[in-house]
């Protein structure tokens, strides 16, 4: 649904080749070559790797927390990830819309979609799964599981919404905020190791954060929760 097309415009007066004879201090270097004049590339173009902490446990109850909170972030982060696209899809083809009319049209179809597609899987989901995913969906979206029902339905709704998550201890107000909260920290954990690993298919969080300076935080300076 989300599927975009790069398309490549390859312009006549550019072209890229390879040095392969010049060698200098036996590195060898690609030469960008623009209109007749050379460049030296000394950097190399690498996808990005965070570099992750080994993972300590102070007791054998810490580890199993960890391991059944990563194995439900694991079950959970693709529906929030889904959510984020299906938004930004919405977003991207209301903006081609000129009337009120289509949009109020298109926008129903969509949630009824949406609803559609989520509201069997989140019946199969347990109380902390639900809290796991009310997070991450604020940290792939950058608002709230309440604000967006409010965007998109009224307030009212909202609240109601609201207020039958809280029966179970499910706030859809709730933020995800690794910075102040240990969980949402070791959440994040989670989700860069399985980026790393290939497990989970990465998406930029719409959340700012310092992934570093949490992990100087929360695990080498030890800051009580």
């Amino acid at each position: 649904m989300n599927d975009l097309k790069y398309i490549l415009i390859i312009c006549p007066f550019m072209l890229i080749a390879q040095i392969k004879d010049i060698k200098q201090d036996s590195i060898p270097k690609e030469y960008l070559i623009i209109e007749g004049d050379s460049v030296p590339r000394t950097s190399i173009d690498l996808d990005e790797v965070m570099l992750l902490h080994k993972l300590k446990f102070d007791s054998r109850d810490d580890r199993i927390r960890y391991l059944i909170l990563r194995r439900k972030t694991i079950k959970v982060y693709p529906y929030a990830k889904m959510a984020a696209e299906r938004l930004d899809s919405m977003n991207t083809r209301l903006a081609t819309l000129t009337r009120n009319r289509e949009k109020k049209r298109y926008t129903k179809r969509i949630q009824k979609y949406i609803e559609g597609e989520f509201s069997e899987e989140l019946k199969k989901m347990s109380r902390t799964e639900g809290q796991i995913l009310v997070k991450l969906i604020h940290r792939q979206i950058g608002k709230t599981a309440f604000d967006l029902i409010k965007e998109l339905r009224s307030g009212w709704r909202a609240f109601w919404y609201n207020t039958t998550a809280s029966m179970f201890d499910i706030s859809l107000k709730r933020e995800f905020d690794p910075l102040n909260q240990k969980e949402d920290y070791l959440i994040e954990d989670v989700l860069q190791r399985n980026f790393q690993s290939g497990r989970l298919e990465r998406q930029k969080s719409a959340i700012k954060f310092d992934f570093y300076d949490l992990t100087n935080k929360w695990v080498h300076q030890n800051t009580p929760e």
